[in-house]
C-alpha cells in the first residue's frame, strides 16, 4: 500500500468495444494458410482504448490495444476521418496509435496493399467494417470516461512464457552485444497500474514479446489468442466472474512488442512423422518444411493457449499490485510518415520492399509449403521463373537486397495497385517517464533492444526530465513486416526473408526514431512526411458473398438437431447442434450467437455464458452447396458451475433469395448440472461462518470473565 496518496497527474479514460469479423469462410490473417478459414468462434476480438492526457488537457495521446493479427494503414485513414468528424482535431493519426497482439485467429481481408489479402481472395469488408466500427466505438468510450487519474509503472521478468524460434539468427549477432543480456528473447513485462483520485483501479496495461501462435494454422475458429485469454482473465478477476466480456468498467490491455523471432510454443519444434527434433539451421525434416512444427507448453493448442495466456495474467497482476513507482511529467507525442524504401544513411541505404525465397518457408509456429526451406540464400530455376512471371527484379534490387534471393518483388509490382507498403507510419509517445515506440511492424528480439537503448539515449541527450522506460508497442498503424538486425538478415530465416527494406533496415527505423525521440525532448516539431496513399477505394475482392441461407428438407431454422444429456456434472461437456444460417449475414457485435442460460429459483432465466466466454466454442458448417448450415455449440462447464437448471440458446440471421435477412433463435430442452465442487464450496462458507460464530461467542465470553475479574 502507498503511504500517500497522489494529486492526480493526468487525465485517462478507458473503452472497450467489440470488433469480431466474420465468422464463416473468411481466410484468417497470419499462417498465410489459403485452407485457413473462419468456421466458428471460441473468443471474441476486443478493442481496448487508453487515452491518456495532461491534467490540463494541454497534450493528448491514444493507445489502442486490439485483437488483431495486425494493423492496416487503410483501416487507421478510415478511423481517423470517423473522429475527426466527431472530434475536430482532438484525436488526429499523429496521437492516436493502434496496435495488435497478432493473433493468427482472426478473419483478414482488411488491409489495403496487395500481399497481405491474397489467401483472403483480396478485400473482405465485413472485417474491414467490423475493425473500423468497434476501434471507434472504443475510443468514444474511453472518450466519454475521461477523468483524473495516476499512473504507476511496474517491470518484472517472465519466464517459461517465450523461446526464440530463429537461434541460428539470434546467434550472427556479436558475442559481446549478446552477453549484455540474460536470454535470447526479452523476458521482461512493463506494467501500468491506472487508479483513479481515490486510488481505486481503473485499468491496467502491459507489453511483453511473443507471438499469439498458441492457435495454430489448422484452428478454424476465431479466438484471441494467449494475449485475449490473458485480458479476460484480468477483467474478470477487476470486475467480477459475473460480469460479461466487453461489459465491464475495468479494461485490461495486454499489449504486443517486440516478437519477430518469438514463438509461445515452448516445447521447441520437433518432426511431425518421427517425433525428434528439427534440424536446426533449416527447420526441416528429412527435407521437408512442412514436417517440423512448434508445439506450445499445453496437451493441445486450447491448452498451451491458456497456459501461456495464465502466466502473461498471473505475471502482469503481480506487477499491478506491487507497482509503486508513479509516472510523472508531460505527455507528448511526435509523429512523421516515412518512405522507408528510400533511406540513406551514409553508405548504407534501404530498399524496395521485396520478399525473400525464406519467406514461403513460414516458421516453426506455421510451416509454408512445397520445397521452401529457412535459410535460403539461393535461387531456384523453377521458382524464379514463376516469380520472374510476376517482376524480374532489376540488378540495383537484387543487389541491393543481397544476401537475399528475391521471390516476391513486391516493391516494383503496382497490378491492379500496390503490394507491399513504402511510407509507413513512425511514432513516439511519452506519458511522463514512459517512452512508448510505436512501431509498424514485427522487431525482433535484438532489434527492439537496440531500439529502445537508441530512443532512450536520444531522449536523455536531448534534455529529457527523467529517465526513460521505453517500451517497443509492435504492429501498430501500418505493417511493413519483420525487421531483423543486420547481422540476423545475413541469415536469412523466415525474419530476414521478410524485412522487405533489405539489410539496413533496422539502422533506418532508428535513425528515425532517434530524430522523434530528439525533437519530442527538445520541444521541436517534426516534418510530417510525405503522405501514404489511401487505397481503399481502389480494393478488389473475390470472396464470394452469402447468396441464399437454406434447411434441409423437413427442418427449420433454429431446430435443435442434437439435444444435451439430461443430466451433467463439473467439467463434462454439453455438446448441441442446431439448423442454422451463415454468420457472414449478421456479425452481430455487441451480441452473441449463443447464450447458456441458468433458471434462477423464480422461474426466470439468467445468461451465464456467450461466444466471448473461455468455457464456449461456436462452430459453423455448411451442410451442402444449396446454403445449408449446421451449427455445434459446446459448453464446458466449469467444476465450480453452479448447480441447477440449464438450457443452451442459439441466435442466427438467415438470407433470402432477395437479400434480405430475418433473425431467429434456437433452443435446447433444459438439462440439470450437478457440481460437487460448488456444493464443497458452499460447504465450506457455511462452516466458516458457523466457525466465525463460535469464535464471536468465546470471544464475547472471555472478554465477560475479564471484566468481572477486573471489577
Amino acid at each position: 500500500c502507498r503511504a500517500v496518496q497522489l494529486p492526480a497527474q493526468y487525465q485517462v479514460g478507458t473503452g472497450i468495444a467489440d470488433i469480431t469479423g466474420p465468422a464463416a469462410e473468411v481466410n484468417m490473417m497470419g499462417y498465410a494458410n489459403p485452407a485457413q478459414v473462419t468456421g466458428g468462434l471460441h473468443l471474441r476480438q476486443f478493442s481496448r482504448a487508453f487515452i491518456f492526457s495532461d491534467i490540463d488537457g494541454k497534450d493528448t495521446v491514444v493507445y489502442v490495444n486490439i485483437d488483431a493479427c495486425m494493423f492496416s494503414q487503410g483501416v487507421k485513414l478510415e478511423i481517423i476521418r470517423q473522429l475527426k468528424a466527431k472530434y475536430k482535431d482532438l484525436y488526429t493519426e499523429r496521437n492516436v496509435a493502434i496496435s495488435g497482439t497478432h493473433t493468427h485467429s482472426g478473419p483478414g481481408g482488411f488491409h489495403e496493399y496487395i500481399l497481405y489479402d491474397i489467401t483472403s481472395l483480396g478485400f473482405v469488408k465485413e472485417t474491414f467494417d467490423a475493425l473500423v466500427s468497434g476501434i471507434v466505438l472504443s475510443i468514444d468510450r474511453a472518450h466519454k470516461s475521461i477523468k483524473p487519474a495516476n499512473i504507476y509503472v511496474n517491470v518484472g521478468e517472465l519466464l517459461d512464457s517465450n523461446i526464440n524460434r530463429s537461434p541460428t539468427a539470434y546467434l550472427r549477432n556479436s558475442p559481446e552485444e549478446r552477453a549484455k543480456y540474460n536470454y535470447n528473447t526479452d523476458k521482461n513485462m512493463t506494467v501500468l497500474k491506472i487508479v483513479d483520485e481515490q486510488d481505486n483501479p481503473i485499468a491496467m496495461l502491459s507489453w511483453f514479446a511473443v507471438h499469439c501462435t498458441s492457435m495454430n494454422n489448422t484452428n478454424h475458429l476465431i479466438s484471441s489468442d494467449n494475449k485475449g485469454i490473458a485480458a479476460l482473465m484480468f477483467e474478470e478477476a477487476m470486475n467480477g466472474k459475473g460480469v460479461k466480456p466487453g461489459e465491464g468498467k475495468f479494461v485490461a490491455g495486454f499489449g504486443q512488442s517486440n516478437l519477430g523471432d518469438v514463438s509461445p510454443n515452448t516445447k521447441g519444434p520437433h518432426c511431425l512423422d518421427t517425433g525428434k527434433a528439427c534440424d536446426v539451421n533449416t527447420s526441416t525434416c528429412n527435407g521437408k518444411n512442412e514436417l517440423c512444427v512448434a508445439a506450445g507448453p499445453g496437451k493441445d493448442m486450447f491448452d498451451s493457449t491458456y497456459i501461456i495466456g495464465k502466466n502473461q495474467y498471473d505475471k502482469a497482476m503481480d506487477l499491478f499490485n506491487q507497482a509503486t513507482i508513479p509516472l510523472s511529467g508531460p505527455i507528448s507525442f511526435r509523429h512523421t510518415y516515412t518512405d522507408m524504401s528510400k533511406q540513406t544513411m551514409g553508405q548504407n541505404k534501404t530498399c524496395k520492399p521485396a520478399m525473400g525465397y525464406s519467406f514461403a518457408a513460414g516458421t516453426t509456429d506455421g510451416p509454408g509449403a512445397f520445397d521452401f526451406k529457412q535459410g535460403s540464400t539461393s535461387t531456384s530455376p523453377f521458382w524464379n521463373f514463376i516469380s520472374h512471371l510476376l517482376k524480374n527484379p532489376t540488378k540495383e534490387q537484387t543487389d541491393c537486397q543481397h544476401p537475399k534471393p528475391i521471390l516476391l518483388d513486391t516493391g516494383e509490382i503496382d497490378i491492379p495497385y500496390a503490394w507491399s507498403p513504402t511510407i509507413v507510419d513512425t511514432q513516439l509517445f511519452t506519458v511522463g517517464q514512459l517512452a512508448i515506440v510505436v512501431v509498424p511492424g514485427e522487431f525482433t528480439t535484438m532489434s527492439g533492444r537496440r531500439t529502445r537503448d537508441a530512443v532512450a539515449q536520444s531522449l536523455m541527450e536531448a534534455g529529457f526530465q527523467n529517465v526513460p522506460v521505453p517500451v517497443i508497442a509492435g504492429l501498430a498503424n501500418d505493417y511493413a513486416d519483420y525487421i531483423t538486425t543486420y547481422e540476423e538478415y545475413q541469415e536469412q530465416r523466415y525474419e530476414g526473408a521478410s524485412t522487405i527494406y533489405g539489410p539496413h533496415t533496422l539502422q533506418a527505423y532508428i535513425e528515425v526514431y532517434k530524430k522523434l525521440a530528439t525533437a519530442l525532448a527538445s520541444g521541436q516539431p517534426v516534418s510530417p512526411g510525405p503522405n501514404p496513399p489511401d487505397l481503399i477505394s481502389e480494393q478488389v475482392s473475390f470472396l464470394p458473398p452469402v447468396i441464399l441461407d437454406t434447411t434441409p428438407i423437413g427442418k427449420s431454422f433454429g431446430q435443435c438437431t442434437q439435444q444435451p444429456e439430461k443430466q451433467y456434472k463439473g467439467n463434462e461437456r454439453v455438446t448441441v447442434k442446431f439448423v442454422g444460417a451463415n454468420p457472414r449475414n449478421n456479425r452481430r457485435q455487441e451480441e452473441t450467437f449463443l447464450e447458456v442460460q441458468f433458471q434462477e429459483q423464480g422461474g426466470n432465466w439468467t445468461t451465464l455464458y456467450t461466444d466471448a466466454h473461455w468455457d464456449t466454442r461456436y462452430y459453423w458448417r455448411s451442410e451442402n452447396d444449396f446454403g445449408a448450415s449446421e451449427i455445434t455449440i459446446m459448453w464446458d462447464i466449469p467444476a465450480d458451475a453452479k448447480p441447477g437448471m440449464y438450457r443452451v440458446m442459439y441466435h442466427g440471421d438467415k438470407k433470402a433469395l432477395g437479400g434480405s435477412i430475418t433473425a431467429f433463435s434456437g433452443m435446447t430442452s433444459q438439462f440439470t448440472v450437478n457440481s460437487a465442487s460448488y456444493k464443497l464450496q458452499q460447504l465450506n462458507k457455511k462452516k466458516y461462518r458457523v466457525n466465525k460464530k463460535n469464535r464471536t461467542y468465546l470471544l464475547k465470553k472471555l472478554m465477560r470473565a475479564i471484566e468481572n475479574k477486573t471489577a
